[in-house]
Order: structure tokens, then C-alpha cells, then sequence
């Protein structure tokens, strides 16, 4: 399929029409010198004529000279001539009857001024005529023909020509720029070959190969940083949820100071889980094993886990699913992602309902909150970006990242995320995981 963006096409289709515009300036300009030829050599050939009609026939309002030569004074010439005759000659196309029937030919006209006595003279072109008498134009239009006949064949070969190595020099001039393509999709094992070139590929291949140093550099920065921040991490929370269980089971008489200790324990294992989320976050896609997950068993424990936060609200959450569906995914990214939604839906609502709902496709989460403002609609998978209160302008409490983490994920394990404005108010957050 022929492609008007690839650079290779752009460079034929640009060598083409230069071709092309050679060729009708060429044509243009040998076309203008064959008119010129022409009315020069009729022009001559009737003044020629006057003079000799003069000479031998003395003063008449109209000279014929056979074949095909009519010379009027001004007054004496047909109406149309005479609107349309200047000093420069012009032909115009005229119907003829002779013996062999009508046919169309072209008349040859111009003015000229002769001692204060202005002239119209005319000359009927015919093929015959010409050939018998005047051999100049005879000549003429035979070598006419012939450079014709030579100009279209110019045409076209310049074309083909032009086709041929436009297409040729197109692939040299864009292997290359394959080459580079081709080395950096193989993990750059023949970039360092090209860095060493001296023409604009080269540079290219400097920059990038810069450049892909300087993200080499940043990742493995990010993967030990978050490397060291779990492993630094884990042993204190293995501490805190050992010492939260140990203090759970002497508090067991105690129901209120033992609900704390559970708090404590939950929690811990939830860092935990983050932390472990987080680390898968950093690892390649294709890196990850991607085990049977249970949609519904994690949407109906995030929303217990985060039904806190609807204490002392009017407001109804529900899980909608007409069957358990599953999917490929790493349980913990799931987790975090929906998590996030649906702790969302909660802050952001304080009267009406939160609704989960699941089928083959999607995951959605709708709520009847404050819902996204249109100016806020760029920035809603910002990092840190917050939305504001209604009524007050005061920011909800958060800190700006929820939103930001889930499009991160859906990105890794090649989901789509996406936002729809509720009629009656709220949003929901669709996560596309059929593809």
C-alpha cells in the first residue's frame, strides 16, 4: 500500500513532479519558439507579398495572391478582422469549401501600417499551398512535426527516467535511516556502527544512542532504588505485623484495643502488598508471569477493606456481576489498580451510591460525587494533581497520586483506562482488560 508520510515515497513523488515541471517548462518554451518561428516567417512572407502585389497591380482596396493570400485595406476588411487584427500576427480557426468538400483550417492575420495606409493581411494555411509555394513554411511545418514527435518521446522517457532513479536513489538515500531502525530495535547491537558515521544519520544515531545511555541510567536507578526501599521496608513490617499478632492474642479480652491491633496488622499487610505491586511495577512486561486472577474476589475485597471510609456517609456500594470472570494478571497490580478507583469513588462521594460492576470486557466503577471539572480533564493522570471541593475550594484529602499509579498500570499490562461524566452527576472509571 502506497504510504504519502513514508520519507522514501515523499522523495519520489517530490523527484517526480520536479521531472514534470521540467518537462512542461521545456515543452512551454519550445511551444512559445514555434509560434514565434511561424508568425515571424508568414508575417515576412505577406509583406513580401504586399510589396509585390503593389508593384505589379498599383493602388486596390483588396489584393489576391493564390493561394491562399488576401490583403485589405483596413476599411475594406471583414468586421471580425478588424476587431481582432494587432501588429502581432494570430490565427484563427475558419471552415474552407473546395472541390473535395469543407474543412477546417486556420487563417493567419495581422495589421500594418504603411505610409499613413493601414492594412489587414491574411493568410488561409493549407497544406498543399504551402508545399507548391512557399517551401520556407513548408519546411517549417515538416521540422515541427518532427521536433513534436521527438518532444513527446522526450517527455516520456524523462519521466520513466525520472520514476527509475527516484525509486533507486530513494532506497539509498533511506537505507540508513532502515539501518538505524533496524539497530535500535535489535537492542542496539549495530548502533556503535552508525554512531562512527559522519553524515546526518550519524548524529542520529549519536543522540540516540545518547540518549538510550541516559534512560539506561535512570531505570536502573528507579529499579534499585525501588529494590532497596522494599527490602529495606519489609523487615520492619515483618516486625510490625509479628508484634501486632503477638499483641492481638493478649488483648483478646479487650475487644477495643484488640480491633487497633488488627488495624495495625491489616494495614502492615497492606504496605506490604504496595511494596510488592511497586517492584512488579519496575520489571519489563514481558518479565512478569500473568497466573489466573479472580476480578470479582478482588473487587469485593477492596471495596470491604476501603468501606471505612463511607462511615457516617449515605451512601450505598454495590458489586454487579453476573458471573466470576478472570483474567491474566499479576493479582497485586489488579489490586492496586482497582483499589485506587474505587478509594476514589468513596472520597469523592458523600450522598448517593458507588457502584462496581464486572462483565467479559471491562471493570467499571461509578459514583454519584463531585466528579472531574472540564479544566481539570488534562490534567487527570497527572502526578500530585488534586481536585477541589464545590462549595468551598478546598482540596480533598489525598495526595494526587491514585490516578496517576492506575493509568501507570493499566500501561504495563497493556489495559486502557477511561473517564465518562455521569449525566446526573459523579464519574465512572472504565479498566479495559479484554482486548
Amino acid at each position: 500500500m502506497f504510504n504519502i508520510d513514508s520519507i522514501a515515497n515523499k522523495f519520489r513523488i517530490s523527484y517526480f513532479l520536479f521531472a514534470l515541471l521540467l518537462c512542461t517548462t521545456f515543452v512551454s518554451i519550445f511551444m512559445y519558439a514555434e509560434v514565434r518561428i511561424e508568425q515571424e516567417l508568414v508575417k515576412a512572407r505577406l509583406l513580401q507579398q504586399l510589396e509585390l502585389s503593389q508593384e505589379k497591380e498599383g493602388k486596390q482596396t483588396v489584393y489576391t495572391a493564390n493561394p491562399g493570400i488576401k490583403i485589405y485595406h483596413y476599411d475594406m476588411a471583414p468586421a471580425n478582422l478588424q476587431a481582432l487584427a494587432t501588429e502581432t500576427v494570430q490565427e484563427i480557426p475558419v471552415m474552407v469549401n473546395n472541390q473535395a468538400g469543407n474543412f477546417e483550417t486556420n487563417l493567419h492575420f495581422f495589421a500594418y501600417q504603411q505610409n499613413k495606409q493601414a492594412y489587414i493581411l491574411t493568410y488561409l494555411e493549407d497544406d498543399e499551398m504551402v508545399m507548391e509555394n512557399y517551401p520556407v513554411l513548408a519546411i517549417f511545418e515538416h521540422l515541427e512535426d518532427i521536433f513534436a514527435d521527438a518532444l513527446k518521446i522526450a517527455v516520456v522517457l524523462s519521466l520513466l527516467i525520472a520514476a527509475i532513479f527516484s525509486h533507486l536513489s530513494a532506497k539509498q538515500i533511506t537505507k540508513p535511516l532502515l539501518d538505524l531502525k533496524q539497530a535500535v530495535e535489535t537492542d542496539h547491537q549495530n548502533l556503535t556502527e552508525l554512531t562512527h558515521l559522519p553524515s546526518e544519520v550519524g548524529v542520529l544515531a549519536r543522540a540516540i544512542d545518547e540518549k538510550n545511555h541516559k534512560l539506561e541510567q535512570y531505570l536502573k536507578r528507579e529499579q534499585l532504588f525501588t529494590g532497596d526501599v522494599s527490602h529495606e521496608l519489609r523487615t520492619p513490617l515483618t516486625i510490625i505485623m509479628g508484634a501486632s499478632e503477638v499483641l492481638a492474642s493478649q488483648l483478646e479480652d479487650n475487644s477495643r484495643l484488640s480491633e487497633f491491633a488488627n488495624r495495625i496488622s491489616t494495614t502492615a499487610k497492606e504496605t506490604s502488598e504496595i511494596i510488592s505491586a511497586l517492584l512488579l511495577l519496575s520489571r519489563a512486561p514481558e518479565q512478569l508471569d500473568t497466573p489466573q486472577t479472580s476480578i470479582n474476589t478482588i473487587a469485593l475485597n477492596e471495596v470491604s477493606r476501603l468501606k471505612y471510609l463511607l462511615r457516617h456517609k449515605p451512601v450505598n456500594c454495590k458489586v454487579v456481576a453476573d458471573e466470576d470472570y478472570v483474567a491474566y494478571v499479576r493479582p497485586e497490580l489488579l489490586k492496586m489498580a482497582l483499589g485506587n478507583l474505587i478509594k476514589n469513588a468513596f472520597q469523592y462521594t458523600d450522598d448517593g451510591e458507588v457502584i462496581v460492576t464486572i462483565d467479559a470486557k471491562k471493570i467499571t466503577v461509578s459514583d454519584t460525587g463531585l466528579g472531574v471539572p472540564e479544566a481539570m480533564m488534562p490534567l487527570l493522570y497527572e502526578r500530585f494533581e488534586r481536585l477541589n471541593e464545590v462549595n468551598t475550594g478546598d482540596q480533598v484529602e489525598g495526595s494526587g497520586l491514585g490516578l496517576s499509579i492506575v493509568q501507570r498500570i493499566m500501561t504495563h499490562m497493556d489495559w486502557q483506562l477511561t473517564h465518562q461524566a455521569n449525566k446526573t452527576g459523579g464519574s465512572t472509571f472504565s479498566i479495559y482488560y479484554n482486548k
